[in-house]
């Protein structure tokens, strides 16, 4: 499917269908041109609420708010509606005072909105949808330069594909995407960005005493890797680490989760996939920085060698860890990565990670958390994330649920002594294995929610979301 720029007026472009907003439930835009057929139908134009009328080749979509989330949600259902049809053209106006905005909510409704995932069906899904055609003409006669608009819509289009790639790699059965699969994708990813690529083994990480990490992986048929990928720009402004949580399953280890909670647990490595799709937007953006995404890929399962609660683990940073809880595991792999990102001297480091139920109970199943130290910090983020089209909200820190944490025989426990605010418990946990020279440097995004949702939801499938691509290539953007 194709987005192409038209530097005609709308009515002068030929199309299968027309796709029209109904902007806060106004029927007197002079848009709109079938405001009885609409009334008949009783259309209210609720936000993302469509009528289709096929004689006159149109679909109207109701738009509560100009936000971006808002237009991306909206063109989403409808072009949900019109791959449903034999149509093979689309066109539609940018009809929003901020047009640039508006091109690319559209890019995002229809590239993420119609999304499918089908590799493991027999009976592949087949889109008549070939081309959708912007007018650089709006109803208003309020026109733009075709190629500045064109301009903000590759630059969407690379986003978009990035977000449909994490989608991919997260979707993907466990027993396919293992640690090491994961490292060949990430390989694969760097040979075609032109990025430098490290694949360390289970050697590399026990040599350069990773134990936390190892200690989780070690149980698993399938070897742990750490993966690194660099860019870099001539001359870059600022460097940057992420770090991803690359769990590709999590039984829960010896504390076993219930059979229910496993169905889902292929999402485990959403964080990881994400600093993929990130650092592949970015290099294809050329944007002017020096990034480097780095993810522990690791299985936690059950053997006779599995890690135990009661053990205490050695990490990277030196710090002893308690294990209470051999099912909060995530942050294990992640205090060690955190530590070998800090090695690299970056200016900000940020990790993604489906880290805690806790911030889906919080937060609800489509909004990430972002918690660390940094106001400033922390609200950039939400920025990015509120531009960007994805749902984020901050969890302060506070020095009362610090005190959960504490062992009587180690350094800390890898699980809070009370069950209430596990997803700030968890940051905090993280927080510990950050020198303190990055404290005010470092940002913890926990993407359990909307990485991974068993119903389709706005722009987002059935499935993977691609969580945290969107805010974070947005926020590299304006650093």
């Amino acid at each position: 499917m194709k987005i192409k720029v038209e530097n005609k007026k709308l009515e002068d472009i030929k199309s299968d269908l027309e796709i029209i907003f109904v902007i806060n439930k106004n029927f007197a835009h002079t848009f709109i041109k079938d405001k009885d057929t609409l009334e008949m139908m009783n259309f209210k134009g609720e936000n993302e609420e469509i009528a289709y009328l096929p004689e006159g080749k149109k679909i109207y979509v109701g738009l509560n708010l100009l936000e971006y989330e808002y237009i991306s949600d909206a063109v989403a259902s409808a072009a949900r509606k019109a791959a449903s049809t034999n149509a093979k053209n689309l066109k539609i106006a940018v009809c929003f005072d901020d047009m640039k905005m508006g091109a690319k909510a559209f890019v995002n409704g229809f590239i993420l909105g119609l999304y499918k995932f089908d590799k493991y069906k027999t009976k592949k899904t087949e889109r008549e949808l070939k081309n959708i055609f912007i007018s650089t003409q709006a109803y208003s006669d309020k026109t733009i330069e075709a190629k500045e608009l064109q301009s903000a819509i590759d630059e969407a289009m690379i986003i978009a594909k990035a977000v449909n790639f994490t989608r991919d790699i997260v979707n993907s059965m466990p027993d396919e995407v293992t640690p090491v699969r994961l490292a060949e994708i990430a390989s694969q990813v760097a040979k075609e960005n032109n990025l430098e690529c490290k694949i360390h083994d289970e050697k590399y990480i026990q040599k350069n005493k990773m134990n936390a990490f190892y200690s989780v992986a070690k149980a698993s048929a399938h070897p742990p890797r750490l993966i690194h990928l660099s860019y870099s720009s001539k001359k870059p402004k600022i460097k940057i680490a992420l770090v991803g949580k690359g769990l590709t399953y999590d039984s829960g280890g010896l504390s076993l989760k219930p059979g229910s909670s496993m169905t889902t647990m292929k999402s485990d490595k959403s964080g990881a996939s994400a600093v993929l799709g990130i650092i592949k937007a970015v290099s294809e953006l050329k944007l002017d920085i020096e990034l480097h995404a780095i993810a522990g890929a690791a299985e936690n399962m059950v053997a006779g060698n599995a890690y135990k609660p009661d053990d205490i683990l050695v990490s990277k940073s030196g710090k002893t860890i308690e294990v209470k809880n051999t099912d909060a595991e995530g942050r294990l792999v992640l205090a060690d990565c955190l530590a070998y990102a800090q090695e690299l001297k970056p200016d900000y480091i940020v990790d993604i990670a489906t880290l805690t139920g806790a911030c889906v109970v919080a937060l609800g199943e489509y909004t990430s958390g972002i918690m660390g130290h940094n106001q400033e910090l922390k609200n950039a983020m939400l920025l990015s994330a509120k531009n960007s089209g994805e749902l984020a909200s901050a969890l302060e820190f506070n020095k009362y649920l610090k005190k959960l944490l504490k062992s009587e025989v180690a350094d800390i426990s890898n699980i809070s002594s009370s069950r209430y605010g596990g997803a700030i418990t968890a940051a905090l946990f993280l927080s510990e294995f950050i020198e303190e020279e990055y404290k005010d440097k470092w940002l913890h995004l926990d993407i359990a929610g909307p990485a991974y949702v068993e119903q389709e939801w706005g722009c987002n499938p059935f499935g993977a979301g691609g969580a945290g691509v969107r805010m974070v290539v947005e926020w590299l953007k304006n650093l």
